[in-house]
């Protein structure tokens, strides 16, 4: 399932959750100011970006250069206990699934949350050799079924 984490006032927030709700993929909202953000969410956040605190965290917010917060001299837990204190330190949207990570709304690298299936529907330029596929489906069908098998294939 996709988690998305949001602000109310972030408009690339809301065109993540518009995206989304047009293409009919279900997802979960996790409003970074009103829900308490689990010390494992923040460690996987933390595993799952490429560069690190760089990619999650702001250095230009307000917190940030107030206090003149050094994240790097931060232990992972102090860190994690920082921005349970301070939220407002993670750019966003960060979206997130299974495989995939994003942060921010890029409108070319969003399609990867389609199910691949759809994908690859929508790359095909000749019917006959298509994959197929059966139109009855929504894409939040073909999200959740293409979800089920690689979830199966992981666990064979």
């Amino acid at each position: 399932m996709i988690r998305i984490y949001t602000a109310p006032s972030c408009a690339s927030c809301r065109k993540v959750k518009a995206w989304l709700n047009e293409h009919d993929i279900p997802y979960v909202e996790k409003n970074i100011f009103s829900t308490l953000l689990r010390k494992e969410e923040l460690q996987e956040l933390l595993e799952r970006s490429e560069n690190g605190t760089e990619d999650i965290i702001s250095k230009r917010s307000k917190i940030m250069k107030e206090n003149k917060v050094n994240i790097e001299d931060m232990s992972i837990n102090e860190l994690i206990a920082f921005i349970q204190e301070n939220p407002s330190v993670l750019k966003r949207p960060i979206i997130i699934d299974e495989r995939r990570f994003q942060v921010g709304y890029n409108s070319e690298e969003i399609r990867a949350f389609i199910p691949r299936e759809l994908r690859q529907l929508a790359q095909c330029d000749h019917a006959d050799f298509c994959p197929p596929f059966a139109k009855e489906y929504s894409l939040k069908e073909a999200y959740e079924r293409d979800h089920k098998q690689k979830k199966s294939s992981a666990t064979l």
